[in-house]
């Protein structure tokens, strides 16, 4: 069963399990899940549950709906996504874990202006300019990395210390192909080929994971962003 864990400011206020076809996010106490903050809504976004997917909709709002730091009108949810709505997270995990212009128009939703809100706004449109110039999905260099931009259109790209590798990365005790990132139609995954601990995602460890939209990967001592090519 589907289970929604919902955060403010990086506390658990939330977990809601459900097996209603449709749930819906917003301000208004109606909602199955209600936001008690200005920058939502009142009827921010919904859930829409079928037997293969769960389609998250933004319902006009405000704000925006943004699905791991992408903002998106419509989008078919995956394991442990993370949807930004106001100053709300949302995680969304496909089982249950054991544990207008014019606010007046928008039921009194008050415009975010916060520095959070312009990042992701201002985030989110570098990297639709990054996405389109490439036509794919695409690593930023963000700490000692030779390049500021990776287009990944192999289907195997390989990164580590070694000269031949697709992409360098730097650090003491690396291997020569420390990790190899996979693209099997639109997903893609990191595999760690070499020592353990030299590869992470988002700070932790992994011998693989799918990658996401925003996801940091840590090779040695080289960060990468990981930018989905979908726009």
């Amino acid at each position: 069963m589907p289970e929604i864990t919902v955060k403010y400011e990086d506390k658990v206020i939330e977990r809601v399990v459900t097996e209603k076809k449709r749930i819906s996010i917003g301000r208004g106490n109606d909602n199955d899940i209600v936001l008690e903050n200005r920058g939502v809504s009142r009827k921010h976004a919904l859930i829409e549950f079928n037997d293969k997917a769960a389609v998250l909709i933004d319902n006009e709002s405000l704000n925006g709906t943004f699905v791991n730091s992408r903002k998106v009108s419509e989008e078919v949810l995956r394991d442990q996504d993370i949807i930004t709505i106001g100053k709300y997270s949302l995680i969304y995990n496909t089982e249950t874990s054991q544990e207008g212009s014019d606010p007046a128009s928008y039921d009194g939703t008050m415009v975010l202006n916060t520095r959070q809100q312009k990042k992701l706004l201002e985030n989110d449109r570098i990297e639709r300019k990054i996405v389109e110039k490439y036509g794919g999905s695409v690593l930023l260099g963000m700490e000692n990395a030779d390049f500021s931009e990776y287009r990944l259109d192999r289907e195997v790209s390989t990164v580590g210390k070694a000269k031949f590798v697709h992409i360098r990365a730097k650090g003491f005790f690396l291997s020569g192909i420390q990790a190899k990132i996979v693209k099997e139609g639109q997903v893609f995954s990191i595999v760690n080929l070499g020592k353990q601990g030299k590869l992470k995602v988002n700070g932790e460890p992994t011998t693989q994971s799918v990658l996401k939209n925003g996801d940091l990967i840590t090779v040695g001592k080289t960060v990468f962003k990981f930018v989905e090519g979908k726009n």
